[in-house]
Formats: C-alpha cells, sequence, structure tokens
C-alpha cells in the first residue's frame, strides 16, 4: 500500500493585496495542498479576489506575525509554508516540499529567489540574497519559508514583533537543524526596489537588520521601516 504522502498548508497573510494575490493564489492548487488566507484587515478589493479561489479565510489582528500564527494555528498540514502575498511558487513546489524536504533530515527551508523585475542589477541582488541565506542559514518571508509542524510548535511560532519575524523564526529554527534550501527559484515583486530605488532599499534593509541584531526594538524599527514610501 502507497504511503499518503505529507499534507501541506499555504498560509498567505494579507492587507490590501488586490494587486497581487490573485497570482500568488493561482498556482496553489493541488492535491494534499490546503490553502489559508489570513487577512488584517484589507479595505481593497483582496476579500473579494481571495473568494474565487478555493482556500480558506479568516481575520485576524493586523500584523503578519500574528496573522501567521493564527492561519497556523488553523492549519492541518504536516508541513506549513508561509507565503507573501506578492510571491509566486514554482509549479513544482508540491515535490520539492513532499519528498526532497520530507525525506531529508532537516526541519524547515526556503526557496530560492527570483526578484520580478528584468533589471540586470535585480540578477545581481537575487544572487546575494540566495547565497546569503545559504551561508549565514537566515531566511527571510519573501523565500517562503516551510517548516514541518512540530518544529513550528517547538520554537513557538512567530515571535509577534512588528519586523524580522522570519529572521527571529530562522534563529529559532537553526538551533533545529540548518536550512533545506531548494535552488529552483520562487518570484517575488520587486516593486519596493523599483519604487523606493534599489540602492536606497538595500540600505534600508541593511540598516533595518542590522538595527535589530544591535537589540534595537521592535517599536523603533517600524518607525524606519514606516519611512519606505513602498511596501517591504
Amino acid at each position: 500500500m502507497a504511503h499518503q504522502p505529507p499534507k501541506i498548508s499555504i498560509i498567505v497573510p494579507v492587507l490590501n493585496e488586490a494587486g497581487a494575490i490573485g497570482d500568488a493564489l493561482g498556482p496553489l492548487k493541488h492535491d494534499n495542498v490546503e490553502v489559508i488566507v489570513v487577512d488584517g484587515g484589507s479595505s481593497d478589493e483582496t476579500l473579494d479576489i481571495v473568494n474565487r479561489y478555493p482556500c480558506r479565510v479568516m481575520g485576524s489582528t493586523k500584523g503578519r506575525a500574528s496573522q501567521m500564527n493564527k492561519g497556523a494555528e488553523a492549519a492541518s498540514g504536516d508541513i506549513l509554508l508561509f507565503l507573501h502575498a506578492d510571491t509566486i511558487l514554482p509549479e513544482s513546489f508540491t515535490s520539492y516540499l513532499q519528498s526532497d524536504f520530507w525525506l531529508s533530515d532537516r526541519s524547515w527551508g526556503r526557496f530560492d529567489v527570483r526578484l520580478g523585475g528584468e533589471q540586470p542589477s535585480f540578477r545581481v541582488i537575487e544572487w546575494f540574497m540566495n547565497n546569503r541565506s545559504r551561508l549565514t542559514g537566515v531566511c527571510t518571508g519573501d523565500q517562503a519559508i516551510f517548516v514541518r509542524r512540530e518544529a513550528f510548535e517547538k520554537v513557538g511560532g512567530y515571535a509577534l514583533i512588528p519586523l524580522m519575524e522570519d529572521i527571529e523564526l530562522s534563529k529559532s529554527l537553526k538551533k533545529i537543524s540548518p536550512p533545506f534550501c531548494v535552488d529552483t527559484k520562487l518570484t517575488t515583486s520587486s516593486r519596493r526596489w523599483e519604487s523606493n530605488g534599489i540602492v536606497r532599499t538595500i540600505l534600508l534593509m541593511w540598516k533595518l537588520r542590522l538595527m535589530h541584531f544591535a537589540g534595537v526594538k521592535g517599536n523603533a524599527l517600524e518607525k524606519q521601516y514606516g519611512r519606505s514610501p513602498a511596501p517591504f
């Protein structure tokens, strides 16, 4: 008798993502995959679009970490995958998770990332993003972090902080195992780079990360983040 593949639960936090959410949800219809969209109080057409797709929708207090934790609590999958609303998974994502990752000794992982824009400089940025996370074992939400349910529960889920919740989760999960790095690329929006400018965005990202590692509290980070005119 064939073994049933592990079930995947995809948790998508949203807040006013009408322009992107349809593209993200479109590729997710697979056997043994459930999709849970957690809305933080959208005032645009996001929920109208979400309701066109086969997924569970629930509300939550605003905040990506709390939204993802709530989705994880409601999920029934063996593997939890946290997907940003402006990110599109590769078509073969289920095979990587249900066979390669599931049969490995790793407890969590992420995908390589491709920025959606066509500027040559984006290819350089992607290279640094992907290889930095390989070297450090620290992953970002743009890379669609996935984790075995028991490992996620063991570390207590996402820290309820306004920014850098993905960095904190990576640091906790690294204590259990190194990440499983899928070198097939997902596609994530380059809108923040295009709106803010590449150099300005890189400097802001590193400033926030250094402030976080220096122990600067979430509210101060959020103020810096809020000065960016584009989604971040």
